[in-house]
């Protein structure tokens, strides 16, 4: 197994589970693999796949995703093909007699494919595996059900011997019984790898208007430059609109929605694993086929509909183990369109409950991290320090009288106003609903002036998530007074709020009553060791974007950041040094091991004079 590890992948060491996994899938036993976005999932087939005899099947939900995963395949030395719509009547032909031949060691297929095919040609080949990549999309329960993997449950019936292997980065524990389930599993092992992404940074803004999240993106941005990203918006017409005005600030950022044609959303994608973009604003259907290992940050402009889908989201950035930045913004706005939709969906309760605990994650005032293992069943017994509330724990200051001028405001008119218009009472604004209903004549009006009105979305927030008053969606999303917020309002409990803290845009720190600016989060060096040699780093950067355009493929597969940071802090200067570092197996050694020493000695012959 390790000599296989080394001579195709270029490692010497497997990471946490695999090489169990590898073993239970060896002795042809059915398997469940949990295993966070970057933690070696697709080592767990792609190893026994060249140990066993036959071909393995990898069941995959996109063709980008098989596009990626066959080229990092071939360009290790390995024989994968993938079958699907893409392929002409020729390619087809020529990939059935290698399957029949046997020489293909991974067939990447999608589950309608692969249902046409039981009768055809995977009855004349030699199968060593089933892979379900992405098993959770077979679950009702899922946060990505596809009726169409419902299907895969007829792999049992028609390879009652062949072993079964599922593999998903997000399922909470209904949905891991029901991925067994409707696979119909026997006794499988279970595998749940530790979801924590330390390299990961997690940072929560909230209450932000357009105006500054803008400015926030463009100053994260700037620290960020040649640096691959996405921003993930709510709606196609959002991914446009923040596209655009990225663009007036001087980005250069494309723009990934289901309302694009399909030959448009394949340039765009092809475009971003390529380097040819970037910056990426994209709504949720972007990414699932990304299997780009340098992304270095993620931004959601707004609220996620759940943690998985944050999870799976976040979890594009950093997959080469290196630093890299999420930043998630999120609006009391987002919360009442995200519940609608909840609200109009199936599986109406199940939404609405997985929405509220993204919120929850959102409102948090304890490490995030810990917040996200837990919903999946994971304990941590320390804060993580790498979330920005470790980096700036919350103060709390009593809030019982900002919670009861806006909890009185909602009594006196009847509770019939949504946020928009208790705000507008609060500031003293005579807003058209203000004046038509007369609320400008109520006792609270303008009793919360001294308040800015970012400040009291922020507040309302809080107060939502501390149980004060609720949103009736069936009322026009109108404020409802709860028992709890009744003892408040009455004087019979206290209020405990959160200082705000927010970086004020122009750079000056600004305190005020109950607001204090917040510390800048200190930036992640974007190198891996002090050591390295920049300079090197940058000329082994281009000449692997050179091979990589010569053959066509996006620069990563050709050799991971990671890899490149080891070359230009180690400097080897003979092919077997060279075949040492880590991500270089044989096949790579033979074929770049020439031009990356050349660099590297024309370098340090360079300095040397």
């Amino acid at each position: 197994m390790l000599k296989t590890l080394k001579s195709y992948f270029g490692y010497t060491s497997f990471r946490p589970l695999q090489e169990q996994i590898i073993s239970t899938i060896l002795q042809k036993k059915d398997t469940l693999v949990l295993m966070p976005t970057g933690g070696g999932k697709s080592m767990c087939y792609q190893l026994p796949a060249l140990l066993m005899e036959g071909t393995a099947i990898v069941v995959s939900p996109l063709i980008s995703l098989m596009k990626d995963q066959v080229e990092s395949l071939q360009a290790n030395g390995i024989v994968a093909r993938a079958l699907n719509s893409t392929n002409d009547d020729a390619t087809n032909a020529q990939l059935y007699f290698e399957c029949v031949q046997g020489r293909v060691k991974l067939l990447y297929i999608s589950p309608e494919r692969l249902m046409s095919e039981m009768n055809y040609l995977l009855r004349d080949i030699n199968i060593s595996l089933f892979a379900i990549d992405e098993a959770h999309c077979i679950s009702h329960w899922g946060h990505d059900f596809r009726p169409e993997y419902t299907q895969l449950k007829n792999i049992r019936r028609f390879f009652p011997h062949v072993p079964v292997m599922a593999l998903t980065a997000t399922a909470d524990k209904i949905t891991r019984e029901d991925i067994i389930q409707q696979l119909e599993m026997r006794n499988p092992e279970i595998f749940i790898s530790s979801f924590d992404r330390p390299n990961l940074s997690l940072e929560v803004k909230r209450g932000y208007p357009q105006k500054e999240k803008i400015k926030t993106i463009v100053k994260f941005l700037r620290r960020h430059r040649n640096e691959s990203g996405i921003i993930y918006c709510m709606s196609r017409n959002g991914t446009e609109k923040v596209a655009g005005l990225l663009e007036e600030e001087g980005f250069d950022v494309g723009v990934y929605h289901a309302g694009l044609s399909n030959e448009q959303r394949e340039m765009m994608q092809d475009d971003f694993i390529n380097d040819r973009i970037q910056i990426i604003c994209a709504t949720i259907a972007f990414g699932m086929g990304i299997d780009k290992s340098n992304v270095r940050w993620v931004i959601h402009y707004n609220l996620p509909k759940s943690i998985e889908n944050f999870y799976q989201e976040i979890g594009r950035a950093g997959r080469d183990g290196l630093p890299s930045e999420t930043l998630l913004f999120y609006s009391f706005s987002d919360i009442i369109l995200l519940s609608r939709f909840a609200a109009e969906s199936h599986q109406q309760s199940i939404n609405l409950e997985k929405l509220n605990r993204m919120q929850q994650y959102a409102e948090s005032d304890i490490c995030r991290r810990r917040i996200l293992l837990n919903y999946f069943g994971e304990t941590m017994d320390h804060d993580c320090g790498n979330c920005d509330v470790c980096k700036n724990p919350p103060e709390r200051f009593d809030g019982t009288i900002i919670v009861q001028k806006a909890l009185s405001a909602i009594a006196r008119t009847d509770q019939q106003i949504g946020t928009r218009t208790l705000i507008d009472i609060l500031k003293g604004y005579a807003s058209s609903e203000v004046l038509e209903k007369g609320y400008d004549k109520l006792k609270t009006y303008g009793v919360g002036r001294d308040v800015p009105g970012k400040d009291w979305q922020d507040y309302l927030l809080q107060m939502l998530n501390l149980g004060y008053f609720e949103i009736a969606y069936n009322e026009n999303n109108h404020l409802k007074i709860t028992p709890s917020g009744k003892k408040v309002l009455f004087g019979k409990e206290r209020a405990p709020l959160v200082v705000i803290k927010r970086e004020e845009s122009h750079g000056k720190k600004t305190a005020a009553k109950g607001h204090k600016a917040a510390a800048p989060v200190p930036m992640f060096s974007s190198t891996v060791f002090e050591e390295e040699d920049a300079e090197l780093f940058e000329k082994l950067r281009l000449l692997r974007k050179d091979l990589a355009d010569q053959l066509a493929i996006p620069a990563y597969i050709v050799l991971s950041d990671k890899t490149l940071h080891l070359l230009a802090f180690k400097k080897p200067q003979s092919i077997e040094e060279f075949g040492e570092i880590s991500g270089i197996g044989e096949f790579k050694k033979e074929r770049y091991g020439k031009d990356f020493l050349t660099v590297i000695h024309n370098h340090l012959q360079k300095k040397a004079d």
